[in-house]
This record gives C-alpha cells, structure tokens and sequence, in this order.
C-alpha cells in the first residue's frame, strides 16, 4: 500500500501514551477509518492518526470534560475534511425536513379522513332516518289502499253486474232497432204480383 499504516501499539509508542488510550480513541473513529490487517490487527492511517493526535493532544492539556469537548470539536473539523461525512450530514439534515413535511403531510392525511368518516357516519345517519320515514308512510298507505278480500270481489262483482246489466241492455235496444227497421223495410218494399197470395 501507498498510505503509511501503523498499529496502535506503535502509534502510542510514537505518541509515549497507553496502548488503552489509543485503542480507546480507536474505536470512536467513523468505520470507514478502522482499518483491518489480514492478522486481523487494528490499522491506523494518516487521517486516523490526525484524528487521535488531536484527540490525545486535547485530553493531555484538559481534564475529561474538556476532553470530550474538544475532541468533538476536532472530530467535527476533522468531518468537514471528509466528503463522505459531509454527505452523511446533509442526507441526515435532508432527512430531518423530509421528514417533517411527510409528518405533516399524514397529519393532513388523516385530519382529512376523519372529517370524511364523519360526514360519511352523518349522511349514513341521515339515510337510515329518511328510509325509517319512507317505511312507515309505504306502510301507512298500503293500509289505506288495500281493500279486504272481500270488499275486493263485491266490488269486482258489482263492477261486472253493472257492466252485464248495460251489455243487456245495449243489446236489447239493438234488438229493437233491428226489428224496427225490418218492419220499414218490409212496409216500404213494394209487393210483386206473385207475392200478394202469401199473406
């Protein structure tokens, strides 16, 4: 490889600080700066070993309070340096706006089926009253409009009596006619000769 790697041990030699203290720092490194051995050794690169110098360097001049202070503050400048943290931030950043718009967008959402479920549970109400209403007025007319069984053939019966009795009469009175317009016809016939023995 091209990059100087170190092993912690060397660097806390480098550094006359504790194994510990290194290993410590280490493993506060973003993942993308851990390196592996193919032994499976920890291996540190010229950004980590920035890092934790700036780290190291902090917590020797402050007690641990300071220290986490600081070491955040490098981290931070440290990031700025780093593209793919950079871009991690912003994607956050884009995530947090993101999402509070579709927070507040399902709000909405749901603000607005409610009122629809109301107006639905309403109109369902308003229904259920006007078919109520529309039933008993069904019910109060039948009873009005339907005649017994009884009633029903009298008045069948009758209605035919009526219509037979006119019938017969109609016909009657063409009966009438009839022979009286025979009688015209046969008094205004003039007799033949032949004719006048037969009546």
């Amino acid at each position: 490889m091209s990059e100087n790697l170190k092993t912690i041990k060397e660097l806390a030699d480098e550094l006359s600080v504790t194994k510990q203290n290194i290993q410590y720092h280490y493993q506060r490194l973003p993942k993308e700066l851990q390196l592996k051995s193919s032994n499976g050794s920890n291996l540190i690169n010229s950004k980590a070993e920035k890092i934790i110098l700036g780290k190291v360097e902090s917590s020797s001049k402050s007690n641990t309070k300071d220290q986490q202070i600081s070491s955040k503050e490098n981290f931070e400048d440290e990031k700025l340096d780093n593209p793919f943290i950079n871009r991690l931030i912003k994607e956050v950043e884009y995530l947090k706006i993101d999402k509070d718009k579709i927070i507040s967008t399902k709000d909405q959402q749901i603000e607005k089926l409610t009122n629809l479920l109301d107006q639905q549970q309403r109109l369902a109400l308003q229904d259920k009253k006007l078919l109520d209403e529309y039933k008993s007025e069904i019910n109060d007319l039948k009873a009005l409009k339907m005649p017994t069984q009884e009633t029903q053939f009298k008045h069948l019966d009758n209605q035919y009596k009526d219509e037979v009795n006119a019938l017969k009469e109609k016909l009657e009175n063409l009966q009438e006619q009839i022979k009286v317009q025979k009688r015209i016809e046969e008094q205004e016939k003039p007799r033949k000769w032949w004719g006048l023995w037969r009546k």
